[in-house]
């Protein structure tokens, strides 16, 4: 696998090795020895979640303040453009934003340690969305940052496209009125 640095403190893109031949292809998703000695860090996922999503839905931005989750996502089928920020206040790059094209033909992972926000868009028809985390998911701990808030100023490239969003996406704050990690 192949890893590449952001330009947001501990995210990290991995390129798994594809294995391809005439009936089609196979690669690693996951393998925790290899994960952990790549980046000298100690990950044990507690659960995975999978999300389909048509065309223009809009997933996000979330995060759990109490029991922050660490996250490896990726696209199984279509494409999404996928968003972190970082809540972390001690990090050189807390309040700014990051964003990726992931998808099933690239097979490109992400990287999502504790204390970001995290969002996505679909790009395609229709799209996969398969994340596994490293702690679980409680309702009553999730937070939701207003996806085009203007502090953060995402480019989430709809080009006149009004996103579809849960009533919850809805509902969510501005960066400046929520609660960060320290």
């Amino acid at each position: 696998m192949k890893i590449r640095d952001t330009s947001i403190q501990d995210v990290l893109i991995i390129e798994p090795k594809v294995f391809k031949d005439s009936r089609g292809s196979f690669f690693e998703a996951w393998n925790k020895e290899n994960f952990n000695n790549a980046f000298n860090i100690d990950v044990d996922f507690v659960q995975e979640n999978q999300s389909t999503s048509r065309l223009g839905t809009l997933r996000g931005l979330h995060y759990q303040l109490k029991k922050p989750q660490g996250k490896l996502v990726r696209a199984s089928y279509g494409k999404v453009l996928d968003v972190i920020v970082d809540l972390r206040k001690s990090s050189k790059t807390y309040g700014k934003n990051f964003s990726i094209e992931l998808s099933s033909d690239s097979n490109t992972q992400l990287w999502i340690p504790p204390g970001m926000a995290h969002g996505f868009l679909t790009l395609s028809d229709y799209a996969i969305f398969n994340y596994l985390t490293t702690e679980y998911y409680y309702p009553s701990d999730e937070y939701t940052i207003l996806w085009n808030d203007s502090f953060l100023n995402i480019d989430w490239g709809l080009d006149g496209i009004v996103p579809e969003l849960s009533s919850k996406d809805q509902m969510g704050k501005m960066f400046k009125e929520t609660d960060h990690y320290d």
